[in-house]
């Protein structure tokens, strides 16, 4: 796919958002600066970022999510409300894998967030 408006345009809302939205957040998103941009164009463009590695896809609760910051690190999700906190890659990670090969690995940690431990209370 060759850059277009639209993929310029779901790039940055992938990239400058501080949540990890889904393909509707950024379709509702997008039709803000192109008020005629389909779902299945937004899907289009989604999986071509995320096979570009521009964008990485995140599966939170059967549902997908996308994430901008393509730096490895790891994330926090809430089992309350679901939110996502991006936590940085500064585990000193050396496993004895003896002779396996490994290409990718994800932490993902669950628990409760801020807001809702104090929601709790």
């Amino acid at each position: 796919m060759r850059n277009t408006k639209q993929k310029d345009l779901i790039l940055n809302i992938v990239q400058n958002s501080y949540e990890h939205l889904d393909a509707y957040e950024i379709y509702e998103e997008a039709k803000k600066t192109i008020n005629n941009i389909s779902l299945g164009t937004v899907y289009r463009v989604l999986k071509t970022l995320e096979d570009t590695n521009k964008i990485k896809k995140l599966k939170v609760n059967e549902m997908y999510r996308y994430d901008g910051f393509t730096k490895k690190h790891h994330h926090f999700i809430c089992n309350k409300c679901n939110k996502i906190i991006d936590i940085d890659d500064t585990f000193d990670l050396k496993f004895n894998l003896k002779n396996l090969e490994v290409d990718d690995y994800e932490i993902i940690f669950t628990g409760l967030c801020e807001e809702c431990r104090k929601d709790k209370k």
